[in-house]
């Protein structure tokens, strides 16, 4: 993959979409409904970066979801810029690009982490639970963002 990956449908085409938040110890995958209104919280993957476990679980559930599209969090600065979090996103993207036949895109996803953090502090849940399920809930804000900005108004 060169570049920015191809555009994920948007528009009149339905099925869902797959957020991803890619971290260095896990992936916290997302799911839209049909018709991409609502993202809910999936799964957290435990990242392979050598084996490439991960990747594959997400072709996985890009099949068994019929999954149209995928959005992967793209980390950058409050400025804007890419820092080595944003090079692990972009890499994570090529190889899912290349195990899966749905276009893969980015969406920036500045302070998702930081707000899934204190939407689940202020739900109650601290600790291990919350370190369970923040990538989730981070996946979850930047598949909802990049819906909210790709549905036509």
């Amino acid at each position: 993959m060169t570049g920015e990956p191809a555009p994920v449908p948007t528009g009149p085409v339905r099925g869902r979409r797959i957020g991803v938040d890619v971290g260095a110890v896990r992936v916290g995958v997302a799911l839209s409904d049909p018709d991409g209104l609502i993202a809910t919280p999936l799964v957290t993957l435990a990242r392979d970066v050598a084996g490439g476990a991960d990747v594959r679980a997400l072709a996985e559930l890009v099949a068994e979801h019929e999954a149209v599209g995928i959005v992967v969090g793209l980390p950058r600065s409050l400025s804007g810029q890419e820092g080595h979090a944003a090079g692990l996103a972009r890499a994570f993207a090529d190889a899912l690009g290349a195990a899966v036949t749905v276009p893969v895109v980015f969406s920036d996803e500045r302070l998702t982490t930081v707000v899934a953090t204190r939407q689940l502090r202020e739900s109650g849940r601290k600790g291990r639970k919350q370190r369970a399920v923040i990538d989730q809930v981070a996946a979850v804000g930047i598949l909802q963002g990049w819906l909210d900005t790709a549905r036509p108004r």
